[in-house]
């Protein structure tokens, strides 16, 4: 057991560099292969050969720039092989390749638009128009978020053969479509900025609140769409909804250090010690949030959720919240995006402004959503409105019903302790 132990280390070390590298690598060889499904096969046999090798002779001390290095030989490789690279492009994969492994990757060099990040280049090649929305947004989560397809299939309540058939296709298309790498420029911009939003949220929302494994937040997710939103917040000056968004992420991230307890388990907001929040992110969110109210325009609804965080934020103590004025902005928010998510939320409000039985009676209408038949949040949120009215054995129910739903373990051990009676 005890030789096993360092492998099983080393391995573990692997997949976390994995998590944090494993966007700018794909990027990176975007950007030279042209052929997003090809990045990503290249950048796993990288991974591969990491994990064969790296429990023998150890973790580098640039683990990104080895694994770029190893990919990019294996483009090398494939592309002689099959005589398909441009006498364009195997020049530059020669030259890198022959870069020293300690080297540190620039990931951004020479990018042809006026954004020097291959991240988002990706995001903005992903979210392209010639793709579905759906196949936009699962094939962005697989490349930038790091999500399998397991979690995708989660993240939107679908079968997971649904997602899997829908990255597939979306990487046929792009590259028969010969889809150029870059951050397009001024209506075409535009017109992918929606969707590009919404994949940087649901990948800060990943991190925020994982929906698989054994940790409550994956905050390197969290980071990196917070440093994307931010970047295209100074791309979109006078975009309201992009710095509703970063106002939103900025106030949610704020929240961190407070969201866990030392063994991880999960502190709910209401139990959270506030002294914990990080002040400097709140001053920012806030100030996104004061910028996206300057321009012109109805409230989109990530300004909306932002103001909603903002009144978290102002309140020093739980009792201090605003909780008619929350009920209010979920109310404009619902009708501006209408779906069960944001009425399942809304309910939440309106137990916390008007009591439980209000809560019952918003939650009544969603009860036999599609959508929400394997969400593990209504059962809970239903649970907790049933435990505050004093009926204690449905409310045990729930949240046992709650806890076989969610596949992350601290939840699930959080959900099980409340149908217990013990929290």
């Amino acid at each position: 057991m005890d030789k096993l132990s360092p492998q099983f280390a080393t391995q573990r070390a692997v997949e976390a560099v994995w998590r944090i590298e494993a966007a700018k690598l794909i990027a990176g060889l975007t950007k030279m292969t042209r052929d997003v499904g090809l990045a990503e096969e290249l950048a796993s046999d990288a991974l591969v050969v990491a994990l064969q090798q790296w429990p023998e002779s150890g973790i580098p001390n640039n683990p990104g720039a080895w694994l770029m290095q190893s990919a990019k030989r294996r483009a090398i490789d494939q592309f002689r092989r099959n005589k398909v690279m441009s006498e364009k492009a195997m020049p530059e994969l020669t030259h890198q390749a022959e870069l020293q492994e300690q080297e540190a990757p620039d990931y951004d060099e020479r990018l042809d638009d006026d954004v020097k990040d291959n991240v988002l280049s990706l995001i903005f090649t992903a979210c392209h128009p010639i793709l579905s929305a759906d196949a936009r947004a699962a094939l962005t989560l697989r490349l930038v978020g790091g999500l399998t397809t397991a979690e995708i299939a989660r993240a939107y309540l679908v079968p997971e053969p649904t997602i899997q058939q829908r990255i597939v296709r979306a990487k046929k298309t792009l590259a028969d479509a010969k889809v150029p790498f870059e951050v397009p420029r001024g209506e075409e911009r535009l017109t992918r900025l929606g969707s590009v939003l919404e994949v940087l949220y649901l990948i800060f929302n990943e991190g925020y609140s994982a929906t698989a494994g054994s940790d409550w937040m994956r905050t390197e997710l969290c980071d990196e769409a917070l440093r994307v939103g931010r970047i295209l917040a100074n791309l979109a000056p006078d975009e309201p909804e992009v710095h509703g968004l970063v106002s939103l992420m900025e106030i949610q991230a704020s929240r961190s250090n407070a969201r866990t307890a030392r063994d991880g388990t999960p502190i709910l907001l209401l139990d959270q010690d506030r002294s914990k929040w990080n002040q400097i992110l709140i001053r920012r969110g806030l100030a996104a949030l004061e910028q996206a109210a300057t321009l012109d325009g109805l409230r989109g609804p990530y300004a909306l959720q932002a103001a909603i965080a903002a009144c978290h934020a102002r309140a020093g103590r739980p009792g201090d919240t605003d909780w008619k004025r929350i009920v209010a902005l979920y109310d404009e928010l619902a009708m501006v995006t209408p779906s069960p998510i944001i009425e399942l939320n809304r309910a939440v409000a309106y137990a916390m402004a008007y009591g439980p039985e209000a809560g019952l009676r918003v939650l009544e209408p969603i009860m036999d959503a599609p959508q929400l038949r394997n969400y593990h949040l209504l059962p809970s949120v239903r649970g907790d409105f049933l435990a505050r009215l004093g009926r204690h054995d449905e409310a045990r129910a729930e949240f046992a019903r709650a806890a076989g739903m969610t596949q992350n373990e601290q939840e699930r051990a959080l959900l099980l302790k409340r149908a217990s009676g013990q929290a």
